[in-house]
């Protein structure tokens, strides 16, 4: 049986299937934008099971989901992490800045551990070369998972 037997037989399970292997690339890639071309082949997914609607009119329907529901995720969600509110409670790193701590052990080059709510964390110094072990820090900033700290009184 070749592609267009298969999608005249069983339509509503080539578009789950389409929807479940672009989910999958958005897993992958982690890019979000795929989320919106998944969302749309599971709505079309679904008109196509509960309704008698022909080859033409579906491949219609999933580019106008796809388009609209992109455009709508650009104008009304962050473009970057660094737009998403503060608080992600998924961003576990990000939300540190501002928080208190100490330095684990002695920063020789700029470099060393701190512990920060109950986490031992890698960090660099904003300012300075050295840091001895027990001084208070306060986290400025991110850099991947290596924390910006400053010394604070």
């Amino acid at each position: 049986m070749d592609i267009v037997g298969l999608y005249a037989a069983q339509p509503f399970w080539v578009w789950a299937g389409l929807a479940a292997a672009i989910l999958a690339a958005e897993v992958v890639t982690g890019s979000g934008w795929l989320l919106w071309a998944s969302a749309s082949a599971a709505v079309t997914a679904a008109v196509v099971g509960l309704l008698d609607v022909d080859g033409p009119t579906t491949l219609l329907l999933f580019a106008l989901l796809t388009i609209a529901s992109t455009l709508l995720a650009r104008r009304y969600l962050p473009r970057d992490v660094a737009a998403a509110p503060a608080g992600d409670i998924n961003d576990n790193v990000g939300r540190l800045v501002g928080h208190r701590g100490s330095a684990v052990k002695r920063f020789a080059g700029g470099e060393g551990r701190v512990f920060i709510d109950g986490k031992e964390w890698a960090a660099e110094l904003a300012e300075g070369e050295s840091l001895e072990a027990g001084a208070h820090v306060e986290v400025v900033g991110v850099d991947g998972a290596r924390l910006k700290v400053r010394r604070t009184a």
